[in-house]
This record gives structure tokens, sequence and C-alpha cells, in this order.
């Protein structure tokens, strides 16, 4: 017998979407139902490119769709709250892209919303379930390299966006550290937890008033982070964690890395772990996995791991004084 489909929607028709369509086409029990974007010819382009079945011109009309099971919201930051929200009052299960909010108070709003209907509603930190990460977690989580003592991370590379791209847009949630910091930042929280303390640094863009730079240390009682974004410079993005017995170098680039090298005892043993497509594919399998036990959260990724972030994210912004329209 077949296994019954479980039918997308993709919200917002961009970079990432394109990414995210491409993989889903991979995994056998997924359909792509419907693409919507605020310009019919995208949407369609968008479709035909990726065998959608309707392509719309509302957002709207995507959530009216009777037959769309969940939605993938790839739209700008600041939007991902309004339609979450929306998506869910039309009783879509959904999957949001990080981050997956402006700040604690839109998280909070998402996270009640999903209570209060019974659906399913999770972040797309794709990061959290690439085959890398979820077996350097288990090592580290098995004591093997010892306690944790130092994390070092970044995500930055030299962007050539105009300035009245999204990624500048304070309007629009641009700056480094909600596109690219949550990384480093999410990194460090799926290992150590929340930190005790956090210490950080911007450099601002003067037109848009958007961080370009974003540096930050996470201390914690036994160990600490140092961890780094930016749009300034290019850098290879291997992260390294440094154990009290060992230590893990995540491959280039770290966040949608391939494997990762373990030393310890002074011998070097390499991991190879290759994704399935681009990386996508791995969060979009846990969707259909929590969506199948009717769970309204992953239990890898959860409601609670979410607000943690963001709330890490929101004191960042306020020790650097980045400050959005919404806060």
């Amino acid at each position: 017998m077949d296994k019954v489909k479980i039918k997308w929607g993709i919200i917002g028709c961009g970079n990432i979407a394109n990414k995210f369509a491409s993989d889903l086409a991979l995994i056998e029990d997924a359909e792509l139902q419907a693409v919507a974007s605020r310009s019919l010819e995208k949407s369609q382009n968008f479709g035909k490119k990726h065998h959608s079945k309707k392509c719309y011109d509302s957002y709207d009309e995507l959530f009216l769709d009777a037959d769309v099971d969940i939605v993938y919201i790839a739209t700008p930051h600041m939007s991902h709250c309004e339609l979450s929200l929306k998506a869910m009052q039309h009783n879509k299960h959904v999957l949001s892209e990080k981050p997956l909010a402006i700040n604690k108070v839109e998280a909070a709003k998402m996270i009640a919303m999903s209570k209060e209907k019974g659906l399913f509603f999770m972040e797309g930190l794709w990061t959290r379930f690439n085959p890398t990460f979820v077996a350097i977690k288990k090592i580290i989580d098995s004591g093997e390299i010892g306690d944790i003592k130092f994390i070092n991370a970044d995500f930055s590379f030299k962007s050539n966006h105009s300035l009245d791209s999204r990624v500048f847009d304070l309007k629009l949630g641009g700056g480094a550290l909600l596109d690219i910091g949550i990384y480093p930042a999410f990194l460090t929280y799926a290992l150590l937890g929340k930190p005790k303390e956090i210490l950080a640094k911007s450099l601002f863009n003067e037109v848009t008033k958007c961080d370009v730079q974003s540096s930050m240390i996470f201390h914690y009682e036994n160990a600490q982070a140092i961890l780094y974004s930016g749009f300034m410079s290019n850098a290879k993005m291997i992260a390294r964690i440094s154990g009290s017995e060992g230590e893990i170098y995540i491959h280039d680039q770290w966040h949608v890395a391939q494997g990762f090298t373990l030393v310890k005892n002074g011998k070097e043993e390499v991991f190879e772990l290759p994704t399935k497509g681009i990386g996508f594919s791995h969060e979009i399998m846990e969707c259909h996995k929590c969506l199948n036990n009717n769970q309204i959260e992953s239990k890898n990724w959860s409601h609670k791991n979410s607000m943690e972030l963001i709330s890490i994210l929101d004191e960042v912004r306020c020790d650097v004084g980045l400050i959005y329209p919404q806060d």
C-alpha cells in the first residue's frame, strides 16, 4: 500500500524556499500541494519548477486550500509571527523558518496558538536535524570528550547585497544577528543550555542601523563560548567544541556540515555524514514523524527550545542596542 502523502504549502518563493522545495521532492511521503507569493508570476514560475499542484498570488488563498496539511513559511523574519498565526487559525500545521520570531513576545503568541488549536508547530532550525549534529550531540551526551569547556563558532560572509535588501532592512528584521548569528547561538545553547551571563558587542550600518557584525561571549559556570556573525568578511566556518577529554571540529560550513573530526588522546578520527539533498530533508522528515505521531511539537527541537533561544537573542540585542520596530 502506498504511503499517505503529507501535503505541503510554501509561503514565499525566495532562495530558501527554493532549496527547501528541492529537498521536499526527495521525501517519498511528501507532496507540494500549493505555493504562494505576492506575485502570481513568481508563484507560477516557482510552482512550475517544483511541480506544485496550485500557485497563488495571495497567502490567504493558500491558507484556505483545504488540501494543504502543513505550511512552510519562508518569508522575511518580521512576518513569521503574523503568517504562522494566520496559518494555524486556518487549521494548518506550521514549520516557520528561523528565527521563529523577532522577539520572545511574538514567539509566545505563536506557541500559545499551537497549543490552543492542537496543531504541530516548529521553528525551521534545520541544523538541529543534520546527521552531523545529531551524531556530535550523541557523542557529547555520552561523555566521550568529557565536560565541554569551550565552544568557538562563527557564521560570516562578505555580503554583496545592496542596502535596500531585506538583509539590511530593520523593518524586515534584517541584520547579522537574527539572520546568521542565530546559528552559533543555537549550537552553544543546544550543547550547554542557557548561559549564566552574556556579553556582546555589534558594529552597525550607519544608514540602515542594523548590525553588520556581532560578537558574543556566553559565560557558563564551567564553560565559555566565543561566537561571531557578520556580513563584512569571509570565514571558513569551522566550529570547535573543546572538552576536558577531547575535541570535536565540525567541518565547514559547520551549520550544514557533511562530517566532523573527533580528536582524542592525540588521535584524529574523521566521520563523513552526508545530508540527504541540501539538508532541509531532515527537518521535513522530523515534521512528518511528529505529524504521524499526533505531536504538536518536536522532542528534538521543542517549543521550549525555541523560546529559550529567542530569549537569548533578545538579551544579546538588549546588550548591543539592536532595536526593531516590532519591539
